[in-house]
């Protein structure tokens, strides 16, 4: 769904259709993974060495280890009716079969920490959407999608997956993940204060797919005793796999303009509204970029990103 589509934080009948549609025909999270393989995948006609190295600082070729376990969410959300596993298993005609080290887990407890890598990104976009949706919190009766609309966000209607048909109906439903009072208050702060590109809403206003499952991944990761600083570095790099075209760009951004290296850049600023909400990111990472001709390759069609 376009950023257009997002502009007044509510979701137009359009986008939630498309992430039905997208639910429906398996192309869940592949979609925004092919989208953002494209650049770096292009056969070149010259070298662009700093885009390759924020290629390689942003995602790395060997993945990103994470801190953080599925553990048993997965298998919770089969018992729950939440993730169906025959119409889970239907994405693998669209997206092929599930890595080996996720082959057993709607059966099976998932006992080591997530290894997230180019090929298996949108994968878990598809398990942590429905653990952030479902999960019961007491702050989700603060949710900005709590309420009346509640059914008309990419979120909720666009999850099919499950057993019953809609999914708004799993809503903040089930105890997936175990969370003590200061855990859930870590991070739903943290959600408050991060952002992802396809929107300009925070984690906490979880409208889409990629909302639902970086919540996932905050909730997870405090139940599992991260601290904030974590928390922030693991939704960088969770947004930098789901989102690759946008990080990389804005790793240029701080090295050309900042004179900063991407390591060097703290990851709660840019999970914040400045970098990642989707309008602020185009005025402060995208904008700046045009200065600097042949930064960035262009894909075949001249396509680009944030356009």
């Amino acid at each position: 769904m376009s950023i257009t589509e997002r502009r007044s934080g509510f979701l137009s009948r359009r986008a939630v259709m498309a992430g039905a549609a997208m639910a429906a025909t398996g192309m869940i999270g592949r979609v925004e993974a092919e989208a953002g393989a494209r650049l770096y995948r292009q056969p070149r006609d010259k070298a662009y060495p700093l885009y390759d190295e924020a290629t390689a600082n942003v995602i790395p070729p060997a993945g990103y280890q994470s801190r953080i376990a599925l553990g048993g969410s997965i298998v919770k959300l089969v018992r729950n009716g939440v993730i169906s596993p025959d119409k889970f298993r239907q994405l693998e005609k669209f997206n092929g079969k599930m890595p080996e080290e996720l082959a057993t887990v709607l059966e099976k407890p998932s006992g080591g920490p997530i290894r997230l890598t180019q090929e298996n990104a949108f994968h878990y976009v598809n398990l942590l959407w429905p653990v952030g949706l479902s999960n019961r919190l007491d702050a989700n009766k603060e949710s900005p999608i709590a309420g009346p609309d509640l059914p008309g966000f990419a979120s909720t209607g666009g999850w099919n997956l499950g057993m019953a048909p809609e999914g708004s109906v799993y809503f903040n439903k089930f105890p997936i993940i175990q969370l003590k009072p200061e855990a859930e208050t870590l991070g739903v702060r943290v959600a408050k204060s991060t952002y992802r590109p396809c929107c300009n809403n925070s984690t906490f206003f979880q409208d889409c797919n990629h909302g639902s499952a970086l919540f996932a991944v905050l909730q997870l990761g405090a139940a599992q005793g991260l601290n904030e600083e974590q928390l922030y570095k693991e939704a960088l790099a969770f947004n930098s796999f789901w989102f690759p075209d946008y990080y990389i760009r804005t790793a240029l951004y701080f090295k050309v303009v900042r004179k900063t290296e991407w390591r060097d850049v703290d990851a709660r600023t840019i999970t914040g509204p400045g970098f990642s909400a989707g309008g602020p990111w185009q005025q402060n990472v995208l904008a700046p970029l045009v200065a600097y001709p042949d930064l960035i390759p262009q894909p075949a069609g001249g396509a680009n990103c944030g356009t």
